[in-house]
């Protein structure tokens, strides 16, 4: 984001205009678009509210805005011509389309974010750099040479990435596929986005989890479904509860994360999936298993995936590299029998025409190294220090405020405030005081609950970032 430059002689007002007038002559703010509060773009520019009446003040003057009291201030119309002209309401145009945006509190979250980089950050799902095998991809950078066309690749993925990905799921995930069953996206998220495209229909019903990450992601809304909740124990959900849905609402898939899963950190239990397994095999259900956070297991063997013991071919397995190695790779996997997989190579090619053969190389290339194992390695057992370093501070600075279970791998402690606190007010006091989390309703559950990730923020941001935490709880709870 722009934000004047105080080295600079012109006055910052000026400045401040000048770049105004600049996105406006662009199109960024058509003719009688809303233009931000005095108050809230100082806020975002760092600067006094006097100063941004200064610059409204000199635009005003030239007939580029016009302000109306208790309708804010807005671009002119009939500044760019003497004959009226119309511009597109792009403000409908961006309210309308299908594809709903993401939920309020996610979009304030980026926000906040984006306004303050300084803010501890306990709400993004994604490694800090430290954690990142970085040195280990710019050595497997520097030995890449690219000698051949360029061009558009194979639609199911670039063949020695789904080559190595055979072996690395036979030998880390007990998982036997073939390269032709593996369809390689741009991660997790687009996984999900074309089987709710393609393989559902809108008005049908799914199941996830209570709580669930899916629940935060409005393309399951987007594509018209209907979400019915598997509540979520210490134990994971519980198969009966699949087959009430089945006969009350005819669900035509079940979505789980049963390894750590988003945001509980619970692991489904191990006669669970086979009971589930049974189940639905009896009713003919499909499962989506998103299985992210497996190979963070602390101090045990990882949890294998229930894709493992999947004998007549239930499950679609999606996994990617986003949370054991680098989200900004771009590289996921989904294994599913191969009419699946042709049916969404076909979708995904008219997307995009496939991922860039880039990071496929260089993803295929960290799987087959001797950096891989290594890195998994140092990886637990950082993520369990940082885990280790949050319960501290949590226990510390929130005694018996809030209670959460102990999580066994996965980068997310998941809590519940024991006293009735307001999710918005209890956010918005935490940014205000320096840090940031994910509120428990994003994900559906009451007001009240927390989901604290500890990969993002460095270790020596965690003890200060809980202290800001707490003293914005209190400050709510007055």
């Amino acid at each position: 984001m722009w934000t004047p430059d105080r080295s600079n002689g012109q006055p910052i007002y000026q400045q401040i205009a000048d770049d105004l007038e600049r996105r406006i002559s662009y199109g960024e703010f058509p003719p009688g678009s809303l233009l931000p509060s005095e108050r809230k773009l100082a806020e975002q520019l760092g600067v006094n509210r006097s100063t941004v009446i200064l610059a409204y003040a000199e635009l005003r003057s030239l007939g580029i805005i016009e302000s109306r009291s208790g309708s804010g201030t807005r671009v002119s119309k009939y500044k760019w011509g003497a004959t009226p002209k119309h511009t597109p309401n792009w403000s409908r145009y961006a309210e309308g389309g299908s594809f709903l945006p993401n939920v309020p509190f996610l979009r304030r979250i980026r926000e906040a974010l984006g306004h303050n980089p300084s803010l501890i950050d306990f709400a993004s799902g994604e490694l800090e750099g430290d954690l990142s095998p970085v040195e280990e991809i710019n050595s497997l950078l520097s030995g890449n040479h690219f000698n051949s066309y360029l061009g558009y690749d194979n639609p199911h993925g670039y063949t020695p990435l789904r080559q190595s990905l055979v072996s690395y799921l036979h030998k880390y995930r007990q998982i036997q596929t073939t390269e032709s069953s593996i369809l390689v996206t741009s991660g997790s998220q687009q996984s999900l986005y074309l089987i709710t495209q393609c393989l559902l229909s809108p008005g049908d019903a799914v199941a996830i989890e209570d709580p669930s990450y899916c629940y935060s992601l409005p393309m399951f809304q987007s594509a018209g479904l209907r979400l019915f909740r598997l509540p979520v124990d210490s134990k994971g959900i519980k198969p009966e509860d699949i087959r009430a849905l089945y006969k009350k609402h005819r669900i035509k898939m079940v979505f789980l994360n049963p390894n750590f899963q988003n945001p509980t950190g619970a692991v489904l239990d191990p006669e669970r999936r086979a009971r589930l397994l049974d189940l639905v095999s009896e009713l003919g259900l499909p499962i989506v298993e998103d299985d992210p956070f497996s190979l963070t297991a602390y101090e045990q063997t990882p949890p294998p995936p229930i894709k493992s013991i999947d004998t007549l071919g239930s499950v679609l397995y999606i996994g990617s590299f986003s949370k054991m190695a680098a989200s900004g790779l771009r590289v996921g996997w989904l294994v599913a029998p191969h009419s699946v997989v042709e049916r969404l190579a076909d979708a995904r090619q008219q997307m995009d025409f496939g991922l860039s053969v880039v990071p496929q190389k260089l993803a295929s290339q960290f799987l087959n190294s001797d950096y891989f194992a290594p890195h998994l390695e140092r990886l637990r057992l950082r993520l369990l220090y940082k885990r280790d370093l949050l319960i501290e501070a949590i226990r510390a600075e929130l005694g018996d405020l809030v209670k959460f279970t102990v999580p066994r791998g996965g980068l997310h402690l998941w809590c519940k405030v024991k006293p009735e606190v307001n999710d918005g007010k209890l956010l918005e006091e935490a940014i205000r005081r320096g840090v940031i989390f994910v509120p428990g309703s994003v994900y559906g559950s009451d007001s009240g609950y927390v989901r604290f990730t500890y990969a993002r923020a460095g270790e020596q941001q965690i003890g200060p970032g809980i202290m800001k935490f707490a003293a914005a709880l209190r400050a709510v709870l007055g």
